[in-house]
């Protein structure tokens, strides 16, 4: 039986949510489409045309390397926002986005989103508060990368992705060469870690999956682990 909830003091502040009203006033009399499982709404350096609104289904932000190497910055799901910096600024995208499930989306062009910014000011404060909380995010997440090493990054990840990803039994959909790009690590590392957290008990592991099986052990680990 696993100890704690994935929830239990986690205010997943990763997910580009407002108030699901003004969500619903954001989008209101968008046409809804639906994107299959693998298809981009945009890829990085693309021009900035608009936001989009995930009614349903899951979406991966991605960055890449001039190399080419991959590093997954989040992952959106129902009620979340995609793509507000760019439609927002209107210059080019600063990551990728793609379908990691079957998707129902809305979407607003620049020009319809400042018009109904600028008709409905409750709007801007949601977007400028959503801003403000995707930079306290990156400001953590380079702490992090400074301050913890891989095992403390892992269990943060771990426990925020339970928290969004995982299924009734509580599994996670997600491979350990995903969960490396989650943290810009190997996969030997994440695969040592891992399997090191299964003989504790913390985690359990099947092929495409994983479930915490303790999350007070998980949590400590994510607060007090450190590259010492």
């Amino acid at each position: 039986m696993a100890s704690g909830s994935a929830n239990d003091g986690n205010d997943l502040p990763r997910l580009a949510r407002i108030d699901p009203r003004l969500f619903d006033l954001l989008f209101s009399g968008c046409k809804v489409e639906r994107y299959a499982a693998g298809q981009h709404l945009f890829v990085q350096e693309d021009p900035s045309d608009r936001i989009y609104g995930v009614m349903s289904g899951t979406v991966e932000i991605s960055i890449y390397s001039q190399g080419g190497q991959r590093l997954v910055a989040n992952i959106e799901l129902a009620h979340s926002l995609v793509g507000e910096v760019g439609a927002l600024d209107g210059r080019p995208r600063t990551a990728t986005a793609i379908c990691l499930t079957a998707c129902d989306l809305a979407s607003l062009g620049r020009t319809q989103l400042f018009d109904r910014i600028e008709r409905n000011p409750s709007l801007a404060r949601a977007m400028i508060e959503l801003l403000c909380a995707r930079l306290r995010w990156i400001s953590s997440e380079l702490g992090d990368h400074a301050f913890f090493g891989i095992e403390a990054r892992l269990a943060k990840r771990l426990v925020f992705l339970a928290g969004v990803m995982a299924d009734g039994a509580g599994w996670i959909p997600i491979s350990q060469s995903e969960l490396a790009e989650f943290l810009g690590a190997t996969r030997e590392s994440v695969n040592k870690t891992l399997n090191n957290w299964r003989a504790r008990s913390i985690i359990a592991i099947k092929r495409g999956g994983l479930r915490v099986t303790n999350f007070g052990a998980l949590r400590h680990l994510a607060e007090t682990q450190n590259d010492n």
